[in-house]
């Protein structure tokens, strides 16, 4: 069975960013963008500005995903919060874990994007933040009353309001460490989120996390070497997995999609460990043969 890689994407966006995902991800893996309420062929549909609106919208399709087989989630930007975010609520109902949870060009979820706008910015910051970006609006589209500012400024405006949300959801919970293999992918030239930055998320895995830069910036998703890696990250993830004996079954514990588990309950498996300073055993010692420490060393399958 293929493994389904779910796709979020960046803030202001929908799932057109992952269009040709599926031609360069390569075999065994089913490329299935999702589309966040409030834009594209849901725009009728009010946006989440919450982690429980998210949560209300996604957390049953991604539910049954998870227990039909294996599947990996990608999240771009604002998409790799929705991401951790989904991984945490699925994994504290007792649902399996994704083969691998992979993120690209975003701070780690309980640190501060300096980039992104406060509330009480107003649409002035959204603007700021969309030029440090590089997606600002240029010529007739700049204009205050043109289609950018009516369909793409809105969209825009709620998604950091959601960023915000989730930000301070996983701040309050503060880092735990989840059974997950990481990956963190950057853009060479990201003018927004650095290689330290990146860094941040091997608070979030028990594993050793890789980090791989990319040519490009902010938006290096939208190149065919960001599918081509996480293509590749999926199988190496099976082969992985596959090699690991499987842990007990635990009883699961059902998360109503409006009512996700509050902060602070914890999740299944063994206590969380810290990141680990010294070289890994056991199961680490695996998942560092296939996910090196190292941050452009060669792949290894």
């Amino acid at each position: 069975m293929d493994m389904r890689l779910f796709c979020f994407g960046h803030a202001g966006a929908g799932a057109s960013g992952f269009g040709r995902w599926q031609h360069h991800c390569g075999p065994g893996v089913d490329v299935v963008p999702m589309t966040l309420p409030g834009r594209a062929g849901r725009r009728r549909e009010p946006r989440a500005t919450s982690r429980d609106a998210l949560l209300e919208d996604l957390f049953a399709p991604l539910a049954a995903a998870a227990a039909r087989g294996p599947y990996a989630l990608y999240g771009h930007s604002l998409g790799a919060l929705v991401a951790h975010a989904l991984t945490r609520a699925l994994l504290e109902a007792g649902l399996p874990a994704p083969k691998l949870l992979a993120v690209g060009a975003c701070h780690a979820p309980h640190t501060t994007a300096p980039a992104v706008p406060r509330a009480q910015a107003g649409d002035a910051g959204v603007l700021e933040f969309a030029a440090a970006a590089g997606a600002a609006p240029r010529g007739v589209l700049a204009a205050p009353t043109g289609l950018w500012h009516r369909t793409v400024l809105p969209v825009l405006r709620d998604d950091l309001a959601l960023a915000r949300a989730l930000r301070t959801a996983a701040a309050a919970d503060r880092p735990r460490a989840l059974p997950v293999l990481l990956l963190a992918v950057g853009g060479a030239h990201d003018p927004l989120v650095d290689a330290a930055a990146l860094d941040g998320w091997r608070a979030w895995t028990r594993h050793p996390p890789a980090r791989r830069t990319l040519p490009g910036d902010h938006f290096f998703q939208r190149t065919p070497a960001a599918p081509r890696l996480i293509g590749r990250a999926c199988r190496v993830a099976e082969r992985l997995h596959a090699r690991t004996p499987a842990p007990a079954p635990r009883p699961a514990r059902p998360v109503p999609a409006a009512s996700p588990a509050p902060a602070g309950t914890p999740l299944p498996g063994p206590s969380p460990t810290p990141f680990p300073t010294s070289s890994p055993t056991s199961s680490a010692t695996s998942s560092a043969t296939f996910f090196p420490t190292r941050t452009e060393r060669p792949w290894t399958a």
